[in-house]
C-alpha cells in the first residue's frame, strides 16, 4: 500500500562559486596571474592543493630563478617586485659561457653595459618570491583562495567548472592551468604532448666563494659531466645548478657537500677561488625533461608556465617563459572586444598565437644546445667551441641574442 504522506529525503546541493577567472596551481606563476587579473578588475578564484604551506628553510634557498626584464616588469606591475627582500636579490651584470675543450675551449661573454641595460637578470630565491606574492594576495580584494583537491573539469558554452572532492563547484568564464609539468588541468583537457627525459638531474646547492663574483654568472659546458652553472647571490655566495647525467647526479647526492665544493673549486677556482658549502648544507636534485604539449589552450582553458611547456634549464628561462605567458594572457584579455568574456575562444586563440613563436624558439634552442653539448664526438666538440668563439666576435648577433634573452624583442 502506497502512502501519500511519504516524506522525500532532503537533497544536498553542492556549493557553487562563480568568478570571472579560476586559477589552478599555487606556485609563483599562478599567484602572479591571480594578482594580475584581480588588479585588472576581475573576480578571481585561486585553487591550491590541500595542506599547510611549507615554511621557508633556514639559510639560503637552493631553488633560485634568474628573472629577466619581462618577469621584473610583470612583478612590478602587480606591485610585488618592490616587496621582495632586496638584500637577498643579486643582479647579474655579466655572463661567461665556457666550452669543454681544455686546449681550445670556446668562450662567450655577455655584459649589461654591452646590452645597454642596468642588469642582465636578477637572481631571486623561490621563498623570497613566494613570500612577497603571498603577502600581496592577502590584501587583494578580488581574490578568493580555495584549498581543495580537484576531481573533475567540464565546460559548456559559457564557463568551465571544476568539481572539488567534497562537492564544491568552482565555475568561471576562464580557467587558467598553472599547475606545473604534470598538470591536472592539461590532462583533463586531453591535450596530447611530446615527452622526453634528458637522463639528467639538476643538482642544486649554495656555496661561499673565496673571491668576489662581481655579479658574473658562469656556465661550463662539458661533454661527459653535463652543464654547470654558478649564479651570483648577494655577498660572496653563489648558487649551483648542475645539469648532471643521472649516474653522476647520484654520486653528487651521496657525496658530502664538502666534496661537491672541491669539484666546483677545481672547475671555477680561477674565477672564484676556494668554494665551501653554505650552512646549513643542503643539496637537492630534480629530474630534467622536455615536455611539449600540443596546445596551450582548450575550450575555456589557458595553460601557463610548466603546464604549457617544460624546457631544459641550461638557459635559465623556464620561469621567465611562464611570466611571459601570464603577461600575454593578461594583455589579450584586457584588449578583448566588449562583447567577449575572458574565456572566449577568439581571445584564447590570440593568446596561443602570441606565445607560439617565443615558446617554440626557446624549446628548439635549449633542446638543441643540450643535444649539441651532450655528445663527446670530437668533430662536434671542435665545431661547438669554434662556434662559441666566433659568436663572441660578432657584436651585432650577440646583441640580438641577449635582447631576446632579456625579453626585449617584441
Amino acid at each position: 500500500m502506497n502512502s501519500s504522506s511519504t516524506v522525500s529525503p532532503a537533497v544536498s546541493h553542492p556549493v557553487r562559486q562563480q568568478s570571472d577567472v579560476c586559477i589552478v596551481g599555487n606556485g609563483a606563476i599562478g599567484k602572479v596571474a591571480a594578482l594580475g587579473f584581480a588588479q585588472a578588475g576581475h573576480s578571481v578564484t585561486l585553487l591550491c592543493p590541500p595542506g599547510a604551506p611549507v615554511a621557508a628553510a633556514a639559510g639560503w634557498d637552493v631553488r633560485v630563478y634568474a628573472l629577466n626584464h619581462v618577469a621584473r616588469a610583470l612583478l612590478s606591475s602587480v606591485r610585488v617586485w618592490d616587496a621582495l627582500d632586496a638584500s637577498r636579490v643579486a643582479a647579474v651584470d655579466a655572463m661567461q659561457v665556457i666550452g669543454d675543450d681544455a686546449q681550445h675551449a670556446g668562450a662567450l661573454g655577455f655584459d649589461a653595459y654591452g646590452a645597454r641595460v642596468g642588469a642582465l637578470a636578477w637572481i631571486v630565491e623561490d621563498s623570497n618570491l613566494n613570500q612577497a606574492l603571498d603577502a600581496a594576495l592577502r590584501f587583494a580584494p578580488n581574490v578568493r583562495l580555495v584549498s581543495g583537491r580537484a576531481t573533475a573539469l567540464c565546460h559548456d558554452g559559457a564557463a568551465a567548472t571544476v568539481r572539488l572532492e567534497h562537492g564544491e563547484m568552482l565555475r568561471a568564464s576562464l580557467l587558467v592551468g598553472a599547475d606545473g609539468g604534470q598538470s591536472w588541468v592539461r590532462g583533463q583537457c586531453d591535450i596530447g604532448l611530446d615527452y622526453r627525459p634528458y637522463g639528467q638531474r639538476a643538482v642544486v646547492a649554495n656555496f661561499d666563494c673565496e673571491k668576489p663574483h662581481h655579479g658574473v654568472a658562469y656556465q661550463w659546458f662539458t661533454a661527459t659531466e653535463g652543464i654547470v652553472a654558478l649564479l651570483p647571490l648577494p655577498g660572496q655566495r653563489v648558487s649551483l645548478v648542475w645539469s648532471a647525467p643521472d649516474a653522476l647526479a647520484e654520486t653528487l647526492l651521496r657525496e658530502a657537500p664538502a666534496q661537491l665544493a672541491q669539484r666546483l673549486t677545481a672547475l671555477a677556482g680561477a674565477q672564484l677561488g676556494q668554494l665551501s658549502a653554505l650552512q646549513p648544507e643542503v643539496v637537492k636534485a630534480v629530474p630534467l625533461m622536455l615536455i611539449r604539449p600540443h596546445a596551450m589552450t582548450a575550450a575555456r582553458v589557458a595553460l601557463v608556465g610548466d603546464a604549457a611547456h617544460v624546457v631544459h634549464p641550461l638557459a635559465g628561462h623556464g620561469m621567465n617563459l611562464g611570466f611571459a605567458d601570464v603577461a600575454a594572457l593578461l594583455k589579450v584579455v584586457a584588449e578583448r572586444e566588449p562583447q567577449r568574456d575572458p574565456g572566449d575562444a577568439r581571445v584564447l586563440a590570440r593568446y596561443a598565437r602570441a606565445r607560439k613563436e617565443e615558446v617554440l624558439l626557446m624549446q628548439l634552442a635549449t633542446d638543441g644546445l643540450a643535444r649539441l653539448f651532450g655528445t663527446d664526438f670530437e668533430p662536434l666538440r671542435l665545431a661547438r667551441n669554434a662556434g662559441l668563439n666566433l659568436l663572441d666576435k660578432m657584436p651585432v648577433l650577440k646583441r640580438r641574442l641577449i635582447s631576446h634573452a632579456l625579453g626585449k624583442l617584441r
